[in-house]
């Protein structure tokens, strides 16, 4: 695909081009953009895998943020030309800054991304961080990216952009299901991507669907809710992340205690102490450490951890690598408080652990699922031209149930430990 409208700002010394397995070749539209993503706070993305444990469950689950995030950027490129074609006014620099945001919109994740943003750091989320990586690129490239930190902030007077960057019908949600569907074989993930582009358009600066458009809408949004349950809340996967989230919360007991811990230093760094955002803010040198985090730095020091002498450490560590996971069971109904209390009992019997290293072992908790907000709707534009949300049409009653939140309960341990 050719970029005319971008091309004018300054051509390109030769014609930039990715060969994308979901959507064959991309093209890279600008000078700007190419070097952004040749920038390595962005080429960091080759090294964080999308879907972070999930490849223990569907093994070709192995792509990464950086191809989302190309893949993201073609997909606006192909929305702001169909909007356009429409008859609406997007000018070059709102053209570039769009593609810009949503290339960027996930440049803040860490390794194995949302199951250590409450663990590694202290409660700081990846678009917090983003934002602040967006940040330091417009500081280095002259400002260059105003117009894009608006619109990923939703402070554009013109909102639409924004929400093809956030909502709940945004280009990150229409490239993840088509790759996560791709890499994972999900077939029931597949949704009309095309379609649904075609089918936007915009009305008082709002992003909105035509009507025709509402059946695809409708598949969209039973996709996804089929791709949580069965991939991004697999309860395999629940299992392995919360082996992780242990493995992490005791490395920085031990790490902030004063052992002698192995790791990279930048892994090390982050272990240290517990930072927020605000440190991330006004600390240049942590930021950077951080921009140099990446999926390896947590399987190295995995690799080194399985013959620490703390026997914690090093049974995680193993059973991590060896595919040893914790045995998880999930309901629909919470467990009583004297369930937990005897699968507690039974698990610290048979694995003869002292009682204050059970919660290591032993993980209990809930995970939830929604497939549309109410609160965040979709707009459906009807023929006659008025705005109704997209749970209102009157043939449409599966939307309302899918704006239930559907929560699941969870208990998981593990097998057996190698003490020492």
């Amino acid at each position: 695909m050719n970029f005319p409208y971008l091309l004018t700002k300054g051509q390109l010394k030769s014609q930039k081009i990715i060969n994308d397995p979901v959507y064959g070749f991309i093209s890279i539209p600008s000078e700007l953009i190419f070097s952004i993503i040749d920038h390595p706070y962005f080429q960091r993305l080759r090294r964080i895998k999308q879907l972070g444990l999930t490849d223990m469950v569907y093994p070709g689950a192995l792509h990464t943020r950086f191809h989302h995030a190309i893949g993201a950027m073609h997909l606006m490129s192909i929305t702001l030309d169909h909007l356009r074609n429409k008859g609406h006014d997007i000018s070059v620099a709102e053209y570039e800054a769009a593609l810009l945001a949503i290339l960027l919109h996930d440049i803040g994740h860490g390794p194995f991304s949302h199951a250590l943003e409450a663990t590694l750091l202290t409660d700081v989320r990846h678009e917090s961080l983003s934002l602040l990586f967006i940040q330091r690129l417009n500081s280095q490239f002259d400002n260059q990216l105003d117009l894009a930190i608006k619109i990923f902030t939703g402070s554009y007077e013109r909102k639409f952009f924004h929400q093809l960057v956030s909502s709940q019908l945004d280009i990150d949600r229409l490239d993840y299901l088509q790759r996560d569907c791709f890499f994972t074989g999900v077939s029931e993930g597949t949704i009309g991507a095309d379609r649904i582009i075609k089918m936007m358009n915009i009305k008082d600066n709002m992003l909105v669907v035509e009507e025709k458009g509402i059946y695809s809408i409708e598949n969209f949004l039973s996709a996804r809710r089929l791709m949580y349950w069965q991939v991004y809340l697999h309860k395999t996967t629940v299992s392995a992340e919360k082996m992780l989230i242990n493995l992490i919360t005791r490395a920085k007991d031990l790490q902030q205690s004063g052992s002698n811990l192995n790791a990279s230093e930048e892994f090390l760094y982050l272990l240290s102490n517990n930072f927020t955002l605000a440190d991330f803010s006004n600390n240049s040198n942590l930021f950077e450490t951080y921009a140099g985090l990446d999926d390896y730095d947590l399987w190295g020091a995995i690799k080194l951890w399985k013959k620490h002498d703390d026997y914690i450490l090093a049974n995680i560590s193993n059973m991590l690598l060896e595919r040893q996971l914790f045995k998880i069971t999930l309901v629909n109904q919470p467990f009583s408080e004297q369930e937990l209390s005897d699968r507690r009992q039974q698990v610290k019997e048979k694995l003869s652990v002292p009682e204050e290293d059970l919660s290591y072992f032993f993980s209990s908790g809930s995970i939830s699922n929604y497939a549309y907000l109410a609160n965040e709707r979709i707009s459906i534009l009807t023929k006659g031209g008025q705005l109704i949300d997209l749970a209102e049409a009157a043939d449409l009653p599966n939307i309302k149930a899918m704006s239930k939140i559907v929560k699941k309960y969870y208990a998981c341990h593990a097998k057996e430990l190698t003490l020492r």
